[in-house]
């Protein structure tokens, strides 16, 4: 992991920051994860119908489960020093290239793309952030993300 301040941050731009350890995403998880969002469906927690009938032959984590992991990962990579606050702003691009099956581990991949002001004491970061599935070619979710920095 690497702790920069924001002047150090710039440098980055354009660059690999870094890769977070791997996690493992259980089926716990992805039970845990549907019953806070509502979301049952079959692909995600009846494990014996999606052996038989899932075109993955597992279960499968939600998107927005990977998604969800994001901060989490990211700041196994990065961690700006010197601030008062670090803000989730958003994103501008999400895709999910290939399913995250339960089991399987994963990790982020995270680039600075760009680090401009935005007011007074305030800095936009955009991170493309890709999390890569252990033992595959495709990832399964290639972000922009956005990360709003308030300096001391």
């Amino acid at each position: 992991m690497i702790t920069p301040t924001l002047q150090e941050l710039e440098g980055y731009k354009g660059q690999l920051i870094g890769h977070s350890p791997w996690e493992t995403i259980s089926q716990a998880m992805i039970q845990a994860f549907a019953d806070a969002t509502g979301d049952h469906q079959w692909i995600h927690v009846d494990v014996e119908r999606a052996r038989t009938e899932s075109p993955w032959r597992s279960p499968i984590a939600h998107g927005y489960l990977t998604v969800s992991l994001i901060p989490k990962l990211n700041s196994q990579v990065l961690q700006v020093s010197g601030l008062k606050a670090t803000i989730n702003y958003g994103m501008n691009k999400l895709r999910f290239p290939s399913p995250v099956k339960a089991g399987s581990r994963v990790r982020a991949k995270v680039e600075l793309m760009d680090l401009e002001p935005a007011g007074e004491r305030r800095y936009l970061a955009s991170f493309r952030t890709t999390i890569e599935i252990e033992g595959e070619d495709r990832p399964a979710c290639v972000a922009e993300n956005l990360a709003m920095y308030v300096a001391e």
